[in-house]
């Protein structure tokens, strides 16, 4: 159909992460956004993790991490990091498939040069 845009979500967390995924019987991986949200006194905090990254872009102090599902994250550049709102979901992970397959990326990493299995 001619002019019909494809519907996407925007999220904006107040924190992230990179985590790189190991393929199941494979020495390749993939790349997923963990972000977090701060709530307030009526609604806790959250979490969300994106459907894996499809490729990167930047637009001004933000990277924006498009996912395979057609979301996008917009990640401030200085939000980098665990916070009490997503480090549960990341020590769980830990926990449940070890180091070898889940790995938190460096805060330093040059996210244009990944491969996001374009």
């Amino acid at each position: 159909m001619v002019g019909v845009n494809k519907i996407m979500s925007e999220y904006k967390p107040d924190n992230w992460v990179i985590l790189k995924i190991k393929k199941a019987n494979a020495e390749e991986y993939f790349y997923k956004v963990l972000g977090g949200w701060s709530g307030g006194y009526l609604d806790g905090d959250s979490w969300r993790m994106n459907s894996g990254v499809s490729k990167v872009t930047e637009e001004g102090d933000y990277f924006l991490f498009h996912g395979f599902s057609g979301s996008v994250y917009k990640c401030h550049k200085q939000g980098y990091g665990l916070r009490m709102n997503n480090v549960g979901v990341y020590e769980n992970l830990l926990e449940t498939y070890g180091k070898e397959i889940v790995q938190l990326m460096s805060e330093y990493t040059d996210w244009s040069s990944l491969d996001y299995g374009k």
